[in-house]
């Protein structure tokens, strides 16, 4: 494998290995002191899981995950969360990030394999439809309010015993419980992934060239 993505634990011989054949070991991070000590390992990558971000994600606004992570890494950064436009993407790299990283877009797609209702419930969903909560999965995360509803459980009171187990229970996280991100709010139909991938390109080369134009405007302030 080229690239290897890793998370939820730094594995330093798997790093070692991955580049030892002249392979890249990006790592998902979601506190700027699991950033330090990815980075002290020697990875390739970091992965700001920023807040909004699907599914496990950190409590740092993304700029002030980027900003902090560039003053401790050099290397490849990625950004996730929230993001769901090619604006989007363009703004994460005029903040820093080398790259976007987007998920939960992308489970909006013909090709995605996730169940359709899913993909319908994205469709619908707004930012205000997310839940940030550890009582799913035991780690902080960001899941779909109407899938904790149908799944029989209250998004308002999630304080059920931690010995909660969803392998013998009938709802299980993950296949009954699903993750996304709050850029929930901006996707609006289920394109092919294709066809998502030239929307982005055109949307962040529109906001770049933007971008110039908007330096030009008189400053409202000295």
């Amino acid at each position: 494998m080229p690239l290897v993505i890793t998370s939820l634990g730094l594995n330093r011989e798997l790093i070692k290995a991955v580049q030892g054949y002249g392979g890249l070991v990006f790592h998902d991070v979601t506190t700027l002191a699991f950033a330090a000590k990815a980075a002290e390992a020697g990875v390739d990558g970091l992965i700001a899981v920023s807040a909004g971000a699907g599914g496990h994600a950190g409590p740092l606004n993304p700029l002030a995950a980027i900003a902090d992570i560039r003053g401790i890494f050099d290397g490849t950064l990625l950004l996730g969360g929230a993001m769901s436009d090619g604006r989007q993407v363009a703004a994460a790299i005029l903040a820093g990030a080398d790259m976007a990283y987007l998920g939960t877009r992308f489970m909006a797609t013909r090709e995605s394999l996730a169940p359709p209702a899913l993909r319908n419930m994205l469709v619908d969903a707004g930012a205000a439809d997310i839940v940030y909560t550890p009582a799913i999965s035991g780690v902080p995360g960001n899941f779909l309010r109407p899938s904790i509803v149908a799944a029989g459980r209250d998004p308002e009171d999630l304080s059920r015993p931690a010995s909660y187990d969803f392998g013998t229970a009938e709802a299980k996280a993950w296949r009954d419980i699903w993750a996304a991100g709050h850029g929930v709010g901006a996707i609006g139909d289920i394109p092919s992934a294709a066809e998502l991938c030239r929307r982005l390109a055109e949307e962040y080369e529109a906001a770049l060239a933007r971008a110039p134009a908007l330096s030009l405007r008189p400053r409202v302030c000295s």
